[in-house]
């Protein structure tokens, strides 16, 4: 079995119009169509590209997003190459939203290129180049845990 990709997030809001105005901006940007089909009663905005759907819904409860409470901590979707990410990037400033100037962020990995941004409760947003490395190397990937450190020793010769 394998999973073959996310297919939908839902992300609560707590104030559904100035979300909706915020996602229909940042989302037209980066290609995405929008579906306006109400859930049980309640509004829903479902961005959606032909592999994923981002929805908003309205919380039911007011309280200020916490990454590091139990829940989400940050949404990141990828992009095809740093050139996307820097077109994004400007985008979104163009639209008023402050996202971080792309850039490699080696601590996470060596070829790791994002921008980060948040919507308006203050959900970290981030977009980042895809590295095919795993997807091109899986069939090496004997190990489930730590499996391309695994490898990059052996590599190496380091075991």
């Amino acid at each position: 079995m394998t999973v073959i990709g996310l297919d939908h997030v839902y992300l609560t809001v707590s104030d559904f119009p100035r979300s909706e105005a915020f996602y229909d901006g940042v989302m037209e940007q980066l290609g995405f169509r929008k579906g306006t089909k109400a859930i049980g009663g309640d509004p829903h905005a479902h961005y959606f590209n032909p592999v994923l759907q981002v929805s908003i819904r309205p919380a039911r409860s007011e309280s200020e997003h916490d990454p590091y409470a139990p829940g989400l901590h940050h949404l990141c979707l990828q992009l095809s190459n740093t050139a996307e990410v820097d077109t994004a990037a400007g985008r979104l400033r163009d639209l008023g939203v402050p996202a971080t100037e792309p850039r490699l962020y080696p601590e996470y990995d060596p070829d790791y290129y994002a921008t980060f941004f948040e919507d308006p409760d203050g959900l970290r947003l981030e977009l980042v180049a895809r590295s095919d490395e795993i997807a091109e190397r899986w069939n090496d990937l004997h190990v489930f845990v730590n499996p391309i450190g695994e490898l990059r020793r052996r590599e190496s010769g380091s075991d």
